[in-house]
């Protein structure tokens, strides 16, 4: 690579950059950690985080509150209620306190993935997650719990960023919502088993060992983490070994940069807030999460609520079972169902936002409908539709995350979403209905006011598809060719003690 001196400081940083996502990307892929493998491991980590979350939702783990008929007899309970003596607001509480976890580590996380490999970040996290989820078992009333809840959140941090971004890497390329789809469809069908799951082992030995099977599961994820050779992730540097010549340049850059801002840590918060703005100015991804944000608040009351609802307006005898089934095969079929759609659409941000909002308002009707009817089967029937139709929403919002941003705002945008849809979104919807529950002591009339928000979130997406949209997925690679003839340019124009250049990245 022949180079000099004269070549403008800001062209030379982004040919280095070039030359450094060029060799990177010419390194072959790990001979068995394949793309599918990938794909797999990442499905088999999301379906164990999520089943945590049905798990406590069941009446199995979390039980029921202590009781006192007019008489003055009073029963204990089960479950975390039961054995805490929580009040609605208070449970609902212990089921949003991961967000804090959550909202704390998620931007840092996403921000490391620059610099250290985002494989070994995940390890860390799965670590974390698992010594939390027994930590759960082991808890011994509301504040150690709730402790441990947030600990989860830094687990999952770790993990829900960083995974889509290498998932749509590594797709197909006309099959990259398919595969972002048969990810999130892992979301639905997590919490369907961790209901099952929870209720036959709450039931059978207790709810603490509901937590220390998780743990058990999910531990070999987190060695995995620190072993597993790692893929290239798209925009990203990641330990990537350059030649010589880079390696002085980068070190060179680097330096300079410190010490411009004092420090590593300083440079590290500039570069997020820089990050920030740039995800901020962008109008569609904004809209996008809002949208998500309203969908979230009703998806996350319903997984929690879900089973005490149904018990007690249909008396359901297996409830946890019961709206177990309905979630998995709406989950299945709905995520599947939309992301296939819309790759046969083609795959593009109007076409999502138009999918979003459609699919929603139709759900919405179906969801809202169920709660009508006072019989169990006509419930069953319509609520499984109108679960189909919003569980086609899930790849499709992630998508327009991943694809509205340049590849080196992708961890970041997915970070961001994640904490946007959760603060907002289901950390306050669990604690809210069950202070509505409180009040009015109605389930059917807590769901109907509930399942009316989603009729929001489809209305937010509809403002999407009238929004001018760009595809930014290969915004941040340079184009080899512009920069040979700028830099060939220089080097001709003039010998007449100009200082001048020719770089050409290394094959």
């Amino acid at each position: 690579m022949a180079e000099e001196e004269g070549l403008p400081g800001d062209l030379r940083i982004k040919v280095i950059n070039m030359a450094i996502d060029s060799t990177s990307l010419s390194e072959p892929a790990p001979s068995w950690f394949t793309p599918k493998r990938l794909l797999v491991v990442f499905c088999v980590i999301n379906m164990v985080n999520y089943i945590d979350r049905g798990a406590i939702a069941t009446n199995g783990v979390n039980g029921s509150p202590r009781s006192c008929t007019e008489s003055g007899v009073c029963s204990d309970g089960s479950g975390i209620q039961g054995e805490f003596d929580l009040n609605n607001f208070r449970d609902g509480v212990i089921s949003s306190a991961f967000m804090v976890g959550l909202l704390i580590a998620s931007p840092i996380f996403a921000s490391l993935a620059k610099s250290i490999n985002p494989f070994r970040l995940i390890g860390v996290g799965l670590s974390v997650w698992t010594l939390a989820a027994a930590g759960c078992g082991f808890s011994f009333d509301f504040w150690s719990i709730t402790i441990c809840r947030m600990l989860v959140g830094v687990g999952e941090a770790s993990f829900i960023s960083l995974a889509a971004p290498f998932i749509d890497d590594n797709a197909p390329v006309t099959q990259r919502t398919a595969w972002l789809g048969i990810f999130y469809m892992c979301i639905p069908t997590g919490v369907a088993v961790g209901y099952v799951y929870g209720g036959v082992v709450g039931s059978s030995v207790g709810w603490r060992y509901a937590f220390f099977g998780e743990a058990i599961l999910m531990l070999p994820f987190a060695i995995l983490g620190f072993v597993m050779k790692p893929l290239h992730m798209k925009g990203m540097s990641n330990e990537k070994k350059l030649p010589s010549s880079l390696n002085e340049e980068v070190t060179e850059h680097n330096s300079k940069e410190h010490s411009s801002y004092g420090s590593f840590t300083s440079n590290q918060l500039s570069r997020f807030w820089q990050d920030m703005k740039a995800l901020l100015s962008e109008k569609i991804y904004v809209v996008n999460v809002l949208g998500y944000i309203a969908y979230n608040f009703v998806i996350g009351a319903y997984s929690y609520w879900g089973p005490k609802a149904g018990y007690s307006i249909y008396q359901m005898e297996n409830a946890d079972i019961l709206f177990g089934g309905i979630t998995i095969v709406g989950g299945i079929v709905g995520t599947l169902g939309g992301s296939i759609i819309l790759d046969r659409m083609n795959s593009t941000i109007p076409n999502a936002f138009k999918l979003l909002s459609t699919a929603t308002f139709f759900g919405a009707i179906f969801c809202f409908s169920a709660f009508c009817f006072s019989n169990l089967y006509v419930y069953v029937v319509l609520f499984l539709i109108g679960e189909i139709l919003v569980f086609a929403t899930q790849g499709p919002v992630n998508f327009i995350c991943l694809h509205t941003v340049k590849p080196s705002l992708r961890p970041l945008s997915m970070a961001m979403s994640t904490v946007s849809i959760h603060i907002f979104g289901d950390v306050p919807s669990s604690p809210l209905v069950g202070l509505l529950q409180d009040k009015v002591d109605n389930w059917r009339v807590s769901a109907l006011v509930l399942t009316s928000v989603f009729f929001l979130a489809a209305g937010i997406w509809f403002i999407g598809v009238f929004l001018p949209s760009v595809d930014r997925y290969n915004e941040d690679d340079e184009n080899p060719s512009t920069l040979t003839e700028q830099s060939n340019k220089s080097s001709n124009k003039d010998k007449k003690g100009k200082q001048t250049a020719v770089v050409s990245p290394e094959p």
